[in-house]
């Protein structure tokens, strides 16, 4: 009997569910470094935050780089970056990210001071792969969920007994407090904020423009522990693109393995080794990612979204968007609904 794909899902593991309020725009952001950060992940937060995409109808962020003291910050690269800001700018930012750095330097005061301080007031903090370990010097991994690049998480946790660290997954939000894997993880975290502040379209028009997936879910596998056994095969990559421009269609492993020409044992291993979740919590988010871009862009009913998209009934809808995210498909659409605008309204 052939194993139906649309069962009620589970899309993150126990703890590592992403909080999905909308709150105050972001619109300010602030890097924080000093000697020893990692060029490239500090690269990925200028490429998200840092882009003036206003071409494309997208709010234009106010980004900077700070550290402690104003001039040449050495990098893991091996040559320095001249940064021009001292730490007062981040007082005035909605975003405070720590990007990946080496985590055997001794970590500044000013650093901790300021992440202190912007948690305390309101602001986000997100940090990327290693850049957890500052957070967690900083006392804001106290309690609370979190996580870092896979070959850092039992140091992580050996290093801040009191924080709850979630081995493996890609990033894990708790209390405003953002921490992601490497740097792909990074990219993901990123695009998980701009589509709660600014919408699916938002979220997605950079993503495109950064040529990456619009957004993995946050409780799906850093990596894979077994390689894909026939290194000569043909990856999924075309039947996923597939899947995505049929989402209509009611999918089962059966008939998904029939159209990759495997046994259905063969492609749910494949699949997972490839993705690092399973099909029908992949092809789940799917429906759920395109049902957003059409309650922004369209004012088409519930009911024939719900259609569209693959679910087949509103009732249904709504309980896959709310697990995702925490609000219902008509909440979501009063937040983000004038097309070619993407100021986040509250939800009434």
């Amino acid at each position: 009997m052939s194993l139906p794909i649309d069962f009620l899902p589970t899309l993150c593991d126990d703890g590592t569910v992403i909080s999905n309020v909308v709150g105050t725009s972001i619109s300010n952001v602030a890097v924080l470094v000093y000697d020893g950060v990692s060029p490239f992940e500090l690269g990925v937060l200028h490429e998200v935050w840092g882009t003036d995409r206003s071409y494309e109808g997208l709010p234009v962020m106010d980004f900077a780089v700070c550290t402690p003291v104003p001039g040449p910050v050495q990098s893991q690269g091996g040559y320095a970056l001249l940064v021009e800001h001292d730490l007062s700018r981040a007082a005035e930012a909605d975003l405070v990210a720590v990007p990946a750095s080496d985590e055997t330097r001794p970590i500044p005061d000013a650093i901790l001071d300021t992440l202190r301080a912007a948690h305390a007031r309101g602001a986000t903090i997100l940090s990327v792969c290693t850049g957890a370990f500052v957070l967690g010097e900083a006392g804001l991994l106290d309690g609370r969920l979190c996580t870092t690049h896979w070959r850092h998480t039992d140091e992580l946790a050996e290093r801040f007994p009191a924080a709850r660290v979630v081995p493996e997954v890609l990033y894990v939000e708790d209390d405003r407090i953002l921490t992601s894997a490497g740097t792909a993880a990074g990219i993901d975290a990123c695009l998980h904020l701009w589509r709660e502040q600014f919408g699916a379209a938002a979220a997605s028009a950079i993503a495109r423009r950064m040529v990456v997936p619009p957004q993995r879910e946050g409780g799906q596998a850093q990596y894979i522990r077994t390689p894909v056994p026939d290194c000569e095969a043909e990856t999924l990559g075309p039947l996923l693109v597939w899947m995505t421009e049929n989402l209509k269609t009611q999918h089962t492993v059966e008939s998904l393995a029939r159209t990759a020409n495997m046994s259905a044992r063969t492609f749910a291993r494949r699949f997972r080794a490839e993705t690092g979740t399973t099909p029908h919590a992949w092809i789940t988010r799917q429906r759920v990612l395109r049902a957003e871009e059409l309650l922004e862009t369209t004012d088409r009913s519930v009911d024939w979204i719900a259609d569209e998209v693959g679910f087949g009934t509103a009732a249904m809808l709504r309980h896959h968007f709310t697990k995702v995210r925490s609000v219902s498909p008509q909440q979501y659409r009063r937040t983000f609904s004038a097309v070619g605008s993407h100021e986040a309204q509250p939800v009434g």
